[in-house]
């Protein structure tokens, strides 16, 4: 599975920003896509993924009511629509895919990664 994600950038706080996620090749094995964050000295941290099986959805607290997450219905695109962006938003974000369908939430059961896109939100 190949991931590729796309639109990051620079974004006053209060302000949206929507990432996207493109998947190809293998994406059948796919039972969960994530998003994750990673800032300098700090471990990556799923904000959000969604869960093939049964369409839910899984949001960290500290994006909860702000970020939103969809599919297209089909395993090849996932998006993060992130609103009331804040400073300690400010992250590198990865999507990446697991065939994990209940140990989705750490991320070294996620076996494919996409390549991180910046994400920088000031006060």
């Amino acid at each position: 599975v190949q991931l590729q994600a796309s639109g990051g950038g620079l974004v006053q706080a209060g302000g949206s920003l929507r990432l996207s996620c493109a998947a190809s090749g293998r994406t059948y094995s796919t039972n969960v896509m994530g998003w994750f964050r990673q800032t300098p000295g700090k471990e990556r941290e799923l904000i959000a993924a969604i869960r093939y099986r049964d369409n839910s959805s899984y949001y960290a607290d500290s994006v909860k009511g702000r970020f939103t997450i969809s599919g297209d219905g089909t395993k090849n695109m996932v998006d993060l629509q992130m609103n009331s962006l804040k400073p300690e938003d400010t992250a590198v974000y990865y999507c990446a895919a697991t065939s994990q369908i209940l140990h989705f939430t750490s991320s070294r059961f996620y076996k494919y990664w996409g390549q991180g896109t910046l994400v920088t939100v000031s006060s």
